[in-house]
């Protein structure tokens, strides 16, 4: 009798200590709070207000000076986005950037830090802080240097190429997609080098004796145990070159001051700012949620298609 009273008792105590927190989980949390606190506060309400904002619309009581007033609008500023040609435009021109620029990036990376993790390599710490170097210099303050080496009147790369009778227009319209995505190449290519060669390091020194031993090549031992090994980093840092290729702005805004081939809608980024400039909220949140979407959906698929291949 006593065993059969006491079970409701303990079952009751078991799971108040389930669902409670501890003194271990409440200083957990408060560790926790710093980072939580600034990111509902400038992350997921800014992203839940954008999402309001963009089934929204405004509405006038009479022509175009009537009396304003903010009405839900359901699906109307999606529906107009679609139709907006500027915004397809700078869809094409961000998926051609990403197409060439990402792997081009993630190419140069990965044989950096596989001639990094080389026994042949001499001086590693520099060359690896060199790498490294142009990451740690802001966006703005790189894209105004490029800037000043793209002019056509102050670079000194177009002079020494003019003195070999090759004329260069890296603000051309055929060309500044990709002086952007030289910007960008240069900026962040010792970051994913960086994750890649981090992720060698953790590879056991064992293997390569092993491999070594059944008469691999250097060479064979990078393409076949080295690379493979380390593709979740290389995952990795393709996802994360997806979502930065999407929200592409501070480089082709800053080259827009010298370049008159570059719109103010030339990025989906751009168009938002755009738009929200010119007090169109309603459908820059549209824009900034159709980016979002479509970032989410690249990135998840890359990585669902990258699980699956490695699974088979």
């Amino acid at each position: 009798m006593t065993t059969t009273a006491t079970a409701p008792a303990v079952l009751q105590d078991s799971r108040r200590t389930r669902h409670t927190p501890g003194p271990k989980g409440k200083t957990i949390l408060l560790f926790l709070l710093p980072f939580f606190v600034p990111f509902v506060l400038f992350y997921v309400i800014p992203i839940c207000y954008a999402l309001v904002q963009s089934f929204l619309m405004v509405k006038r009581s009479s022509g175009q000076f009537g009396t304003s007033s903010t009405v839900f609008g359901g699906f109307s500023q999606y529906a107009a986005v679609l139709q907006n040609t500027e915004f397809w435009g700078s869809i094409g021109r961000i998926g051609l950037f990403g197409i060439v620029q990402v792997p081009v990036m993630l190419l140069i990376a990965l044989v950096i830090a596989l001639l990094l993790d080389s026994p042949f390599i001499k001086g590693k710490g520099f060359f690896r802080i060199a790498a490294f170097m142009p990451y740690a210099i802001p966006g703005v303050i790189a894209a105004i240097m490029w800037s000043f080496l793209y002019h056509p009147q102050l670079s000194p790369i177009v002079d020494a190429l003019a003195s070999v009778g090759i004329k260069a227009d890296f603000l051309g319209a055929g060309a500044i997609l990709w002086s952007i995505a030289n910007v960008s190449t240069w900026l962040w290519t010792g970051y994913n080098m960086l994750v890649i060669y981090s992720a060698l390091q953790a590879i056991p020194q064992e293997l390569y004796e092993a491999a070594k031993l059944d008469g691999a090549t250097n060479f064979t031992i990078a393409l076949r145990i080295k690379i493979p090994i380390i593709a979740p980093a290389i995952v990795m840092t393709t996802v994360f070159s997806i979502i930065g290729t999407l929200q592409l702005y501070t480089e082709p805004t800053v080259l827009a001051q010298i370049s008159s081939n570059i719109s103010s809608t030339f990025t989906p980024n751009m168009l938002a700012y755009s738009l929200a400039s010119g007090n169109n909220y309603p459908q820059a949140a549209a824009v900034s949620v159709l980016i979002a979407i479509v970032t989410f959906v690249l990135s998840f698929g890359f990585m669902k298609l990258t699980s699956r291949k490695a699974a088979l």
